[in-house]
């Protein structure tokens, strides 16, 4: 397999302290809850791709785009090999509040979840530290002036 990235987004929806996650059905993080994303399609932007994967996985149309966090995201087998290399771009999203989640897609399940639930499922590490990010400039006293 090649070193070289392939681009992928996600999208984060925030309501009243719960975050939206689906639980992934396919590679990579299968059997995870995640962000609602996936891989970009060719000429699609990471915020097109964030808000079509958003939109095809939840049902929802997100939009207002912000990038919040890249990572570089590499899977490897036993052996060592390489499995899969992803430039993920995540992006928080603003959405109807009273839109509706429905699993779809990839997606084999779908849930609005705490910072705590979240510490307790089986999620990438990516996704805990952007949602304890979150949570940290909350809990934050506001800058002196």
């Amino acid at each position: 397999m090649t070193s070289f990235p392939r681009p992928a987004s996600s999208a984060i929806l925030e309501r009243d302290g719960r975050f939206l996650l689906v639980l992934r059905s396919n590679p990579p993080s299968a059997d995870m809850y995640a962000f609602p994303g996936g891989r970009a399609e060719d000429g699609e932007t990471p915020a097109d791709a964030a808000l079509r994967e958003f939109k095809e996985e939840t049902g929802i149309t997100a939009r207002n785009p912000r990038l919040f966090e890249t990572y570089d995201l590499r899977s490897h087998s036993a052996d060592g090999t390489l499995t899969s290399h992803f430039l993920l771009s995540v992006f928080l999203v603003d959405a109807d509040k009273d839109a509706i989640a429905e699993a779809a897609d990839d997606a084999a399940a779908i849930g609005w979840y705490s910072m705590e639930e979240i510490r307790a499922l089986p999620v990438p590490a990516s996704v805990l530290e952007c949602v304890e990010r979150i949570a940290a400039t909350r809990t934050q006293p506001p800058p002196p002036n």
